[in-house]
């Protein structure tokens, strides 16, 4: 079952819990995972989360819990279940990993992961979730609000990738697997609108937003893997 549309990652969880798997949508599914697993790899390898944002995984986290609130009322599938639980506390183990956890978190600097997005992502998207919800509940309005704030989610990440430039091989990576999802989950949605009639403006646009967001990354992304080079960003102009 799909994590975003009906179940995991980015639709509402009520409208398309029945609907079947498709290969985009699962491959979208394992590269999530696989941005998760590798960052975790990265950490616990290098001892060090320098060049990682701690607070975009706490956006993550306020975005899997807010959106998964259905586990404690209702169950979809195993598979929907588990990939579910997975998410939500692997990213708050990241969250633990670079704020608490020696000696991991002896290299995380909070002044150097500087986009503060309790003070320009939360408000506005709450006011986004609750003007756009399909029904005025308090699930809907968080699910719906989940989706709005995980659009913007990678912005603390791309401010430390912009001051720092030369990005890590797995930071890299993880990055890109991340961004990757979402793309697969563009041509889930295309799809599925041709051969389900599906729906979803919302997610729709979310998804749009956050994958325009790593449109520049891809490019320079795809560049250094080309000619066998490290990742290095341009400045900031």
């Amino acid at each position: 079952f799909d994590l975003s549309q009906g179940g995991l990652a980015s639709g509402s969880c009520f409208p398309s819990c029945t609907s079947t798997m498709n290969i985009f949508r699962l491959c979208g599914d394992m590269l999530h995972l696989a941005s998760i697993m590798l960052l975790l790899f990265k950490l616990h390898k290098s001892k060090s989360c320098i060049g990682v944002s701690c607070r975009m995984q706490e956006m993550y986290a306020i975005v899997f819990i807010c959106r998964y609130l259905d586990l404690l009322y209702s169950f979809i599938s195993l598979y929907n279940t588990v990939m579910k639980i997975i998410f939500i506390t692997s990213t708050v183990y990241l969250v633990y990993l670079m704020r608490v956890k020696p000696p991991v978190a002896t290299t995380y600097k909070r002044e150097d992961d500087a986009f503060r997005y309790e003070l320009y992502c939360i408000g506005p998207c709450l006011i986004l979730g609750a003007l756009t919800c399909e029904e005025f509940a308090v699930t809907e309005i968080l699910w719906t609000f989940s989706i709005w704030l995980e659009s913007v989610a990678l912005l603390p990440q791309l401010v430390i990738l912009q001051t720092t430039r030369e990005v890590e091989n797995l930071t890299s990576d993880f990055v890109a697997c991340l961004g990757l999802y979402r793309a697969l989950y563009i041509v889930n949605w295309i799809y599925r609108y041709f051969s389900e009639d599906y729906v979803n403006y919302i997610g729709w646009v979310g998804g749009l937003v956050q994958t325009g967001l790593y449109a520049d990354f891809f490019y320079y992304y795809a560049m250094s893997k080309w000619y066998g080079q490290k990742l290095v960003l341009p400045m900031a102009t």
